[in-house]
């Protein structure tokens, strides 16, 4: 913490123009108002005091698609019954909420019909658009 009264020769944290950073310097000049000209101890310049910037927050993650598609999965999971599910044919219709058994994804969760042969499947990988009869 910085002294109340401040001289030329203090060190002080200002804003470095050329570093583009808060660092260390040493006030080269001063007003009763406070520093006016200030010199950089990293790449010793001079230049006008300015206060040193606040840290910047850091930036929230947002979740992607496949993070929620997963979360959405695991959240469905434990109300799936293995047995009543049906084993996929794309010569098959299919109803929304209906579980279906693909020999490749596993198990899915109908969640619409995207078209007239078309239904939207929420498996354990994500989403997928399945073709249907």
């Amino acid at each position: 913490m910085q002294s109340a009264t401040l001289s030329a020769g203090d060190p002080i944290e200002a804003r470095c123009t050329k570093c583009r950073k808060n660092a260390d310097h040493v006030i080269v000049t001063m007003s009763e108002e406070g520093p006016i000209k200030v010199q950089c101890n990293t790449c010793s310049r001079q230049h006008k005091y300015r206060p040193p910037t606040a840290a910047k927050k850091p930036v929230s993650r947002r979740a992607s698609p496949q993070d929620i598609e997963r979360q959405e999965w695991v959240d469905l999971r434990p109300n799936m019954n293995c047995g009543a599910a049906i084993a996929y044919s794309m010569t098959s219709a299919y109803k929304v909420k209906a579980l279906i058994d693909h020999p490749v994804f596993g198990l899915g969760l109908v969640q619409r019909v995207v078209g007239p042969q078309k239904v939207q499947v929420l498996f354990e990988d994500g989403k997928k658009t399945m073709r249907c009869k």
